[in-house]
């Protein structure tokens, strides 16, 4: 390891608070204090690397100064595509700086004429919407977002394709936002502030995943930053600033049920910026190693108040290095280079310093293909295809591949283009959010990764992994103990390189689950790479029984090996997960498999299973796993406000019989009660809490703990259990659905079975949810979403994903406003963002106009009887409004005119009259006049617009 600190990168004096490496290693940037405004500065990074070029005086060493900023400059961040910088500052604002063309040298102003500025940077976009200091912002993976935070307690995100917009204000903190990172993928962003909480937002609908607070109970005084980081596997979210027995860490959360168990020790004052290594390292292999030794693991720097500088392995339980006193004042900043070997600290002393590590001291990085397997495994994914919202978020580090990526991207804008003058005798296409990145249409994307789905690599270089319907694995991991090795076992038997080593706390990730109040979590799979083993050794043919994956949130918490990765609350998950790609291309041979009795310890117990495994299960008997009873277990029930359930079987004897207890704490508020008999699951919401226990018995408590009913007595064992409101649904192992609505004492729906949406298909349940309403929603591993409709006492199909009319449907110019098109609710959320985006088939092949108006009809349509079904007013109203703009835009009056008969409804009042005034508690005659407006934009509407107006006074009047 080389240390230096080149004393020619300065602010002349003044504090540099940020410092940031551009992507392809040629430069960095600093920002921080200039003279009297801020000051950002681009550097050349040759004289840092190399002593010759440091010499040499034709080597220039600043390349641009740049003193747009009034106040002092407090983050620099290069985009991953390292075109663009955006730099944030004490004057509330964010100026997004490029490269210009070439003029010529000129002179730093103010400057004497030594100072030249040997590159142009221009500021294209200022960002205002913070009231006060910026603190730090963040490029999203995929560059299709940038967030910024601020001493104003909020996080914006601004749409990076089409700035200055903003597609969603995260507010949530009490205190100064310091600090912001994303996960490798794009899937959630974290925040620190100095309310002494670390918050995570899933980018699906912007809203609250988790709230964590634990570890920054004890923090006392304040950082001037704290900059977190996620770990490049994703498995990790690293804070600043956290204390454990009064001593300051860098808290380690792990991003499976955002458990705290794991920090960094060390530093003697508050940790103010932690920065992980963008490469995955696996250890040199030396001749005759043992394979533990290939695990991967990350490297993350760590940098604090005390002007020390530390750096850790993850497969090391004590720093690889610690450099103490490295400045004469607090560490601000860190940034690595690409390569992973190189990194740069920035102090508030105004000095920088370069550590150069070797290959032997970190390790050999893991390939891009290498790196995507681990995503893959993490997120049960390829990150090929992801929800059109998110869609291309495949991390591109590869500069060479980042070329090739622009070229193609311009070619496809200019087909494009062509395409759009042909369809629509337009070029103008109304505003989308987020549904287009650099330039091109997220719907295109997805179009050209689908073409290209049966050859083995994508349109980006990367390797296309056609996905595999995860069903559930009844494997014997389940009966191990929860902090017994299995991950270790199977990463040796199977020799699978998916296994990140964590901080040698391994066992911690299996002891507690967590679980969300909205009812609603995703099963991924780890154990995805041990199907693949398996049907390697043909141990799964294809007779295969109908096998249903369920997601639970609770029940995860007893069958830890068979679903490592499912994490709570993560609404949206199953989104990008392993849903959406079973649409075209390749069909999978397995596309369900055997629920195979497998326990992974040694290669003999693999072979004598192999009978097992084919004959086991009848054909169609619906079955799914029960949860293993565990000694005890945790979940989190609600982040905000905090409250989760503890659970401890079997802890004391009375007289021979054995009682469980059930401890509730809301906000530190505690109750706890005792059962009978051992408690296999639980659930709550704000209102109430449910446990299943072993005898078939559900009990339900209120919020404080006195029990509501008498214990109800289940027709077969519990599968899962969700609570959403005073509504709680049961699913059992038979199959079969109950929902029940506490607060009214009645059911909502009874032993339905779901035999009727696995009939003729193979699908698994990928996700389950429960809305507000107590209306139950099964999403589907092929991309169907069903929910039941109590009222009908049916399935109804409420989204299909490769439904042909989503795809074509085009209703652009019907979307109100930006802010429309964020509409979130039940239908949002198995929908994805997918339904917002505003389909551009239009612009892929020539459609006849009329079919994209029959189509676009049909979907709306749907739209709209979906949010009935689920009984979602907000969303219902949404497209509802969009779907008379579309008709008023394309002239419908036919269906415009019966849409305003039914709200209206009858201006006399008649006895026989069937009509209802109200729908979903929403009042038909107030829709109506929200409609009116919008039907006055058409002048061929003049005199319907003017009829219903007319009614209307006369209610009124009335």
């Amino acid at each position: 390891m080389k240390l230096l600190k080149p004393t020619w990168v300065n602010h002349n004096g003044k504090p540099i608070f940020s410092v940031d490496i551009h992507p392809d290693g040629t430069k960095f940037a600093t920002g921080g204090q200039g003279q009297d405004s801020g000051k950002v500065v681009i550097w050349n990074m040759a004289p840092v690397l190399k002593e010759e070029d440091e010499k040499n005086e034709n080597i220039p060493k600043m390349l641009c100064q740049m003193d747009n900023h009034l106040a002092c400059v407090n983050c620099v961040r290069w985009s991953n595509n390292g075109v663009y910088l955006a730099s944030g500052g004490d004057d509330k604002l964010i100026m997004v700086w490029k490269r210009a063309a070439y003029i010529g040298p000129s002179t730093v102003f103010g400057s004497s004429s030594k100072l030249t500025n040997v590159e142009q940077w221009r500021c294209v976009s200022i960002l205002r919407s913070h009231s006060g200091d910026v603190m730090d912002v963040a490029w999203s993976p995929h560059d299709a977002w940038l967030a910024s935070c601020s001493v104003d307690n909020t996080v914006v995100i601004w749409n990076a394709v089409k700035f200055p917009e903003i597609l969603a204000t995260l507010k949530g903190h009490s205190g100064l936002v310091k600090g912001l990172t994303w996960d490798p993928v794009g899937k959630y962003i974290a925040s620190q502030a100095d309310d002494r909480s670390l918050k995570v937002w899933r980018t699906m609908d912007w809203q609250l995943e988790t709230s964590i607070t634990k570890p920054f109970d004890e923090c006392g005084g304040t950082t001037h930053v704290l900059r977190l980081s996620w770990s490049p596997d994703g498995h990790y979210l690293v804070s600043a600033h956290a204390m454990n027995n009064s001593g300051p860490t860098a808290q380690i959360i792990e991003r499976d049920g955002w458990k705290t168990n794991m920090d960094f020790v060390g530093h003697r004052k508050a940790v103010t910026v932690v920065k992980f290594n963008p490469k995955i390292f696996k250890k040199k292999q030396k001749n005759g190693s043992s394979t533990k030794s290939s695990c991967p693991y990350c490297c993350c720097a760590v940098g604090s108040k005390d002007r020390s500088l530390s750096v850790w392995l993850t497969c090391l339980k004590r720093p690889l290095v610690v450099i103490h006193e490295l400045f004469d004042k607090s560490i601000m900043d860190i940034s690595w280079t690409l390569n992973g070997l190189g990194i740069l600290v920035c102090s508030m002393d105004g000095s920088v310093a370069f550590l150069d590590f070797s290959q032997d001291e970190l390790g050999d990085p893991l390939s891009e293909e290498e790196k995507s397997n681990i995503h893959q495994s993490t997120y049960g994914k390829s990150l090929a295809i992801m929800t059109e919202a998110q869609l291309s978020t495949t991390i591109i580090e590869n500069p060479e591949m980042l070329k090739y990526q622009q070229r193609q991207q311009q070619q496809q804008v200019e087909q494009k283009n062509a395409s759009i003058r042909e369809a629509s005798g337009t070029a103008t296409a109304a505003p989308k959010v987020a549904s287009m990145v650099n330039g091109e249409s997220l719907e295109d994307i997805r179009k050209n990764l689908l073409k290209k789905q049966v050859e083995t690599r994508t349109a980006d270089g990367r390797r296309r992994i056609t996905p595999l319907c995860i069903a559930q694995l009844d494997t014997g991991l389940n009966a191990t103990s929860a902090s017994a090795a299995p991950p270790a076992s199977s990463s040796s038997v199977l020799t699978t390189p998916s296994k990140i080593e964590p901080m040698k706390a391994f066992d911690s990730r299996f002891t507690e689950r967590s679980k969300a109040t909205s009812g609603t979590a995703v099963v991924t799979n780890t154990n995805q790479t041990v199907v693949d083993r398996l049907k390697d050794q043909n141990l799964i043919k294809d007779n295969k029984p109908k096998d249903i994956l369920e997601s639970s949130s609770d029940s995860e918490e007893k069958i830890p090996a068979a679903k490592p990765l499912s994490a709570p609350k993560r609404k949206l998950e199953l989104e990008g997960e392993t849903v959406e790609k079973k649409k075209k291309g390749r069909p999978r041979k397995d596309s369900r498999l055997v629920p195979v009795t497998l326990t992974v310890q040694s290669q003999a117990a693999l072979a004598s299973e192999k009978d097992a495994a084919c004959i086991s299960a009848p054909a169609l008997a619906l079955k799914l796993p029960t949860p293993i009873p565990q000694k005890s277990f945790t979940l989190q029930v609600s982040s905000d406000p905090s409250m989760y359930l503890e659970v401890e079987n079997e802890m004391t004897t009375v007289g021979g019989s054995k009682l469980s207890r059930l401890k509730c704490n809301r906000e530190g508020k505690e109750w706890e009660t005792v059962l009978t008999s051992r408690i296999l699951t639980a659930a709550g919401s704000c209102e109430i809490v449910s446990v299943a226990c072993e005898k078939r018995t559900l009990s339900v408590f209120s919020a404080c703990g006195r029990r509501l009913l008498p214990p109800i007595v289940l027709n077969t064992p519990i599968s899962t259990l969700h609570c959403t409101g005073s509504y709680i649904m049961a699913l059992t192992t038979a199959a079969t659905l109950s929902v029940w609505d506490v607060h009214k004492q009645r059911a909502v729906v009874r032993d339905e079975s779901l035999q009727t949406i696995f009939s003729g298909s193979d699908a698994t349940v990928s996700q389950i949810l429960l809305t507000q309403h107590g209306i139950p929603v099964m999403s589907m591993s092929d991309g169907k979403a069903y929910c039941f409709n109590p009222s009908l006492s049916t399935w109804n199909l409420v989204s299909d994903k490769q439904d042909s009319l989503a795809q074509c449907a085009d209703f652009r110019n019907s979307l109100p406003s930006q802010e429309a098109m964020l509409c979130s609710g039940p239908l949002a959320v198995i929908q994805g963002r997918t339904s917002n985006s505003g389909r551009q088939a239009a612009r892929l092949f020539s459609m006849p106009h009329l079919v994209q108006q029959e189509t676009t009809l049909a979907y709306l349509e749907n739209q709209i009887a979906a949010a009935l079904t689920l009984q979602s007013s907000h969303e219902y109203r949404h497209w509802l409004l969009i779907y008379a703009r579309y008709l008023v835009n394309e002239g419908f009056e036919y269906r415009l005119r019966e849409l305003c008969k039914d709200l209206l409804g009858p201006v006399h009042y008649s006895a026989g009259s069937q009509w209802e005034s109200t729908v979903m508690g929403l009042r038909k005659r107030e829709l109506l006049k929200e409609l009116l407006p919008v039907i006055g934009q058409n002048l061929r509407f003049q005199r319907l617009f003017t009829e219903y107006q007319e009614q209307l006074d006369i209610l009124r009047d009335k």
